[in-house]
């Protein structure tokens, strides 16, 4: 089990806005296992937009919000 962090927030124009931000950490197997967790919460919808080693980011279906999660040390 992994400890991931992931931050939420808006976007303008498809960049992260900033203007408010929610932060949640999970302990999952994956990345998928952690959005997994935060869709029972949040809401389900979530998909991959880019993957880079210790990092992802995910959008919301037919939301101008984004996912940064990132997995703890």
């Amino acid at each position: 089990m992994y400890t991931f962090n992931i931050e939420i927030t808006d976007t303008f124009g498809g960049e992260a806005n900033y203007s408010w931000v929610r932060r949640y950490t999970y302990k999952a197997k994956s990345f998928q296992g952690a959005i997994v967790k935060l869709a029972r919460e949040y809401g389900k919808g979530w998909t991959k937009q880019i993957e880079c080693g210790d990092y992802c980011q995910y959008k919301l279906a037919n939301a101008c919000i984004t996912a940064f999660v990132t997995i703890q040390d």
